[in-house]
């Protein structure tokens, strides 16, 4: 008797079938049981993408996270700093040196402010829209990272650790709390007309079980057929593609019998599996026709407000941690032109982040969707001067600066309506209140049910986080 001949009606894989647990289990079980042990996580091995409820009570129970990635400038839309009129064209008194570049003097922000709300937000007019949601914001204006370079801040902004690979913050989500929704992705990247810096890093799974990858969808296109490939087979019918995919499931058992703990086949074998289950959820969740034309007006008729619109059917239909990127192929990285490269950039985004939010609270969806808005660093608030290839000569615009910017959150169980943290007066550097990165991550776990000190994974010998040794929890603006 060969090899596939033992897998007979009698084998454990033929009644895992039988029963409809599918091939992903088997191809998990293994390697989850052995990489779960000491954690306080408890994963079915057969269903890894089961809903899980946090040990600690909280309000969110999924998360929406829009990147305005290559660094969006505080100084020019949620931290107005005044001193910086005074200042303009003159050099600042103290230590306000270059980060990656040579700076000059301040330059202040050729923005208009206004107070919103009954908390007297004050936002740029960049993002006018937005700001009528000032009562529902908590800004947070006192955020730190480590270095001013693209690579590591976004590694450490989306995966707690600049330089090692690290599980991205969706994938740990979605690892500790599963999906309340099995036949689509738990953690969907939606990302528009290509990768951004540190492409899929930033979305990885690192060392957990790859069902938890981040899985990316280029938003810049409009069918379902465009958006998912091969979202639809058009040559076999569902039941043929059952028979298919069992049949393929003995020969990954197969291979997988004397492979226990290949994480590729394993990951493969997710995907196969989801591909199946996603041929009908996800042809409606994306498929944003369904809505009402006023509904879509809402939005924007454009690639960013057609990708908030699927966010929200994502969300509203169980997917546990969406991901937007705004800015991949034109980020808010403004070494010159600041002034139109931000105006443009905070018209794309102003009007779907604001329906967003409203589409949220109609829907009663916010206070359990945690909705966090930011990119990996901020801005220097002096101009940036001229390098040989960087800004072409031109001094309007400014360098990386990730000793002080500002990030916001709404929903979820955020302080609504407040402002945490101050710059100094001139927005270079957090003074007060600071937030790193990873007392940022910190928060978001325990908004999610988690103490980020107890919810590990144990690698190569020892537990890791994804805070790993460092981060402390923002009691003052939690709810």
């Amino acid at each position: 008797m060969n090899h596939l001949d033992s897998l007979s009606l009698g084998s454990r894989r033929e009644f895992l079938r039988r029963v409809g647990m599918g091939l992903g289990g088997v191809a998990m079980a293994s390697l989850l049981q052995q990489e779960l042990r000491g954690t306080e996580i408890k994963v079915d091995p057969l269903r890894p993408l089961a809903a899980r409820k946090p040990p600690l009570p909280c309000k969110a129970k999924r998360v929406i996270h829009i990147f305005a990635n290559g660094g969006a400038s505080q100084v020019d839309t949620f931290d107005r700093k005044i001193a910086l009129d005074k200042y303009h064209g003159k050099t600042l008194p103290g230590d306000y040196i270059a980060t990656e570049r040579k700076t000059g003097a301040a330059f202040r922000s050729p923005f208009t402010w206004k107070r919103y709300g009954k908390s007297g937000l004050e936002v740029s007019e960049l993002f006018d829209k937005t700001a009528q949601h000032a009562d529902d914001l908590c800004v947070i204006r006192s955020m730190k990272a480590d270095v001013s370079n693209h690579e590591p801040s976004l590694l450490l902004m989306n995966c707690g650790e600049a330089r090692q690979v690290r599980p991205s913050m969706g994938s740990w989500v979605t690892y500790g709390l599963g999906t309340e929704n099995e036949n689509l992705p738990g953690f969907m990247t939606l990302c528009p007309g290509g990768f951004p810096i540190q492409e899929t890093q930033n979305w990885q799974c690192g060392f957990l079980p790859g069902v938890y990858q981040g899985n990316y969808v280029d938003t810049s296109k409009r069918s379902v057929e465009e958006l998912i490939e091969n979202i639809r087979n058009f040559g076999l019918s569902r039941p043929a593609q059952r028979q298919q995919l069992d049949l393929l499931a003995k020969l990954n058992a197969a291979h997988q019998s004397v492979r226990p703990q290949d994480a590729a086949l394993e990951a493969r074998a997710q995907s196969f599996e989801m591909a199946y289950r996603m041929q009908l959820e996800a042809t409606d969740a994306f498929d944003i026709g369904r809505e009402s034309e006023k509904t879509r007006e809402m939005y924007g008729e454009t690639t960013l407000g057609r990708q908030f619109l699927i966010a929200r059917r994502l969300a509203e239909r169980g997917v546990r941690f969406i991901q937007l990127w705004h800015g991949a192929g034109q980020p808010w990285d403004s070494h010159d032109d600041i002034e139109k490269n931000h105006k443009r950039l905070a018209m794309e985004a102003d009007q779907p982040i604001a329906a967003l939010l409203t589409d949220l609270k109609r829907l009663g969806m916010l206070d359990e969707t945690l909705v966090i808005w930011g990119g990996e660093f901020g801005r220097t608030p002096t101009v940036e001067l001229p390098t040989p290839g960087s800004n072409a000569g031109k001094i309007n615009g400014r360098d990386h600066n990730s000793h002080g910017f500002t990030m916001w959150m709404a929903g979820g169980g955020v302080k609504a309506g407040t402002v945490y943290g101050e710059t100094d007066e001139f927005g270079y550097k957090s003074v007060k209140d600071v937030v790193h990165v990873h007392d940022l991550h910190a928060t978001i776990m325990r908004l999610l049910g988690f103490n980020h000190e107890e919810f590990t994974f144990r690698s190569s010998g020892r537990d890791f986080r994804l805070t790993d040794v460092h981060g402390k929890i923002v009691q003052s603006i939690i709810a």
